[in-house]
């Protein structure tokens, strides 16, 4: 049997949080919490059933994916009752995988493992071993077969020393499923229908419950708060940054990393402490990210150095070149090969060709710079009129002395130089000097202001 339907329950307000949005919107690792859980079920199921309830309409405009059945938990009356409310859209030939969207470690793995087993056997449940289980439902064994699953407010003292806990997560045959659904009610400490219910049906049934017992009690863990979800955003990182670790990344300290993305990298790469990754990033090889650089959706080539306290988005950089420190590298710019970009230098929408330098605490917007360009220290851009944007065009080998402004649109031609000082506002022609200076003048009586 493959059909495999995924209902995932989100329908909790999560009040803990102290937050505006749901608790299944959530951030971790620029993903959702119910983001994560999707992305590991996707793969397995043929359909994904979502339960919602608080702010659903802000839940759905946000994952907006067509493909998810949305189905509407009126009322929160239990776990039982949430995922009563997506039996009738759940086929009875199919193998039902519960999942809860605000378990975002969860692993695709471990999913696929406990649906085999449910294959096999009808029923599959996920638990955990925790040196604390504190409010969480214990498995009840008898030998090794599970019996039970006693929630914290229902069981007695010999019942609360066990340490193994249900983690909500399971697998059922469909129709046995529905059946089991029917026969739980609401007679319990909360007054709710417990899912766990199940359990006791499926053994009275003498159905054999299967079980995987995780090793990570991470992977299962929910998140009620926010101090919850700092921990979790933590472990996520560290577990990503061991796996790049063996893949053969250098990370001067993991536990000082972040990637909220995807990252690809080539042989001998090196990234410093406090490095944040977003969106999608390649490095090339022998590629060096210095201390506390924010790169997102970058395209790296090899050999580069990054220095400290840059910003790179929507950028693509070639081969050998260098950038920073304090550098700002804006989205659709392209650094070509053996450029350098140094402090204080920002950089938006333009071509920075190869050989160029723009090495001091300018600004190049809407630009094409061709190669061997030197731009000297304070030069700007001016691309903005204050209502429209302007390109700026300079020609190989151009050099533009320190402090210039250069007011687009304008060109500026090959092996052209501009004085220092100047601003131009007329195209230069090749090979030619331009300024724009007034005549210097020294005034022989003029005494400097004194404090009053």
């Amino acid at each position: 049997m493959n059909n495999i339907h995924a209902i995932i329950l989100a329908a909790g307000k999560g009040s803990r949080m102290n937050s505006s949005k749901p608790k299944v919107l959530q951030i971790l690792s620029n993903n959702t919490l119910l983001g994560h859980v999707l992305s590991q079920a996707k793969p397995l199921c043929d359909k994904i059933h979502v339960v919602y309830g608080f702010k659903g309409e802000q839940v759905q405009r946000k994952i907006n994916d067509s493909s998810i059945n949305w189905i509407e938990q009126t009322e929160q009356l239990g776990t039982g009752h949430a995922v009563m409310q997506a039996m009738p859209h759940i086929e009875d030939n199919s193998i039902s995988l519960i999942l809860y969207g605000d378990v975002p470690l969860i692993k695709k793995a471990t999913l696929a493992d406990l649906i085999h087993k449910a294959q096999q056997s009808g029923v599959a449940l996920l638990s955990v071993v925790l040196d604390n289980p504190t409010g969480y439902g214990r498995i009840i064994r008898k030998g090794k077969q599970i019996q039970t699953i006693i929630e914290q407010k229902d069981a007695n003292n010999a019942q609360l020393n066990i340490n193994e806990v249900n983690t909500g997560i399971m697998v059922v045959h469909s129709q046995l499923l529905k059946q089991y659904l029917s026969e739980i009610n609401a007679n319990n400490a909360q007054g709710e229908f417990y899912l766990t219910d199940i359990i006791a049906c499926a053994v009275a049934d003498e159905q054999i419950i299967s079980s995987i017992i995780s090793k990570n009690q991470f992977e299962v863990a929910g998140v009620n708060d926010k101090v919850q979800l700092a921990e979790l955003e933590r472990i996520f990182q560290k577990n990503q940054a061991t796996k790049f670790m063996q893949d053969g990344l250098m990370l001067k300290d993991p536990s000082r990393f972040d990637c909220r993305g995807n990252l690809n990298f080539g042989k001998d790469c090196e990234i410093d402490i406090n490095v944040v990754i977003e969106g999608q990033v390649s490095l090339g090889n022998n590629t060096t990210i210095a201390p506390n650089c924010i790169i997102k959706n970058v395209k790296i080539g090899n050999n580069v150095v990054i220095f400290p306290n840059s910003i790179i988005e929507d950028t693509m950089i070639d081969d050998n070149v260098s950038i920073g420190p304090f550098a700002r590298i804006r989205p659709q710019t392209h650094i070509k090969t053996h450029a350098k970009i140094g402090n204080f230098v920002e950089v938006k929408k333009s071509i920075i060709s190869e050989n160029t330098k723009v090495s001091h605490l300018s600004y190049v917007g809407d630009a094409i710079i061709g190669e061997n360009v030197n731009i000297g220290a304070g030069v700007i851009t001016c691309n903005y009129d204050g209502v429209n944007k302007h390109q700026t065009i300079i020609g190989d080998g151009a050099f533009i002395g320190s402090d210039s402004q250069l007011v687009a649109p304008i060109k500026i031609g090959k092996n052209a130089t501009i004085g220092a000082g100047s601003t131009i506002t007329k195209a230069v022609p090749d090979n030619q000097l331009s300024l724009s200076r007034t005549k210097q003048t020294s005034l022989k009586n003029w005494q400097r202001p004194t404090k009053k």
